[in-house]
């Protein structure tokens, strides 16, 4: 059992490495301090656990210093990833969202693909060639492609041409060189919408593919 003690750190330092990881100039959140607080605050608990030995404020000090090099090795590659893609997309609708374990690379459906189409638009193909080359820079991830639909239709076919889509664009990502083994696609149909249905607006936010890059180390 972790001691009430440690579980108080965790949380301290869990706290501490959401509210103040942010660039007082920007405002954006720092991945790098992010994670590397995180893994601090991991490695403490961790550490002090009765498991890890008699002297468990010297272990989870250790702990603290081991999961913090770890944490801020992880963030500072996705701080970098994140900057290289927003570098070089060619479409300034595509979102990169870095998340502090994972990347969100979101393309709405209407630049990817016409109404009821699973062929993915040539423009598009350029933009997905840029990301296929990025991961293949950053080949330490799996990468789930998720499909996503509005409620227009039945629930059944647009789960369907939700996977459909999500698979088409997986085997693009494939074609450019991303191992099929790294590669997983999901269609999430309308189960996970993002604005309300009732509006077109609405509707075409949830009309989307997610693709996000997990870190495997």
């Amino acid at each position: 059992m972790i001691s009430k003690r440690y579980a108080l750190l965790a949380a301290t330092a869990g706290t501490f490495a959401l509210t103040a990881c942010t660039d007082p100039m920007t405002g954006d959140p720092n991945r790098t301090r992010t994670g590397a607080l995180t893994g601090a605050a991991i490695g403490a608990v961790l550490g002090g656990t009765k498991e890890s030995g008699s002297d468990r404020l010297k272990n989870a000090a250790i702990g603290a210093a081991i999961g913090a090099a770890g944490g801020a090795v992880v963030g500072n590659i996705l701080d970098k990833q994140a900057a290289e893609l927003r570098g070089d997309f060619g479409n300034g609708q595509i979102e990169v969202v870095n998340r502090g374990n994972d990347l969100l690379v979101r393309m709405p459906q209407d630049i990817l693909f016409a109404t009821d189409s699973t062929a993915v638009a040539s423009g598009l193909r350029s933009d997905l060639g840029v990301l296929a080359a990025n991961l293949n820079r950053y080949p330490n991830s799996v990468v789930e492609v998720q499909g996503h639909t509005d409620n227009t239709g039945s629930s059944a076919y647009n789960l369907d041409l939700s996977q459909r889509r999500a698979q088409a664009v997986t085997a693009i990502l494939a074609s450019n060189g991303v191992s099929s083994s790294r590669l997983r696609a999901v269609g999430m149909g309308e189960d996970s919408p993002l604005a309300s249905n009732l509006t077109p607006d609405g509707r075409a936010q949830n009309r989307r593919v997610d693709i996000i890059i997990r870190p495997t180390n």
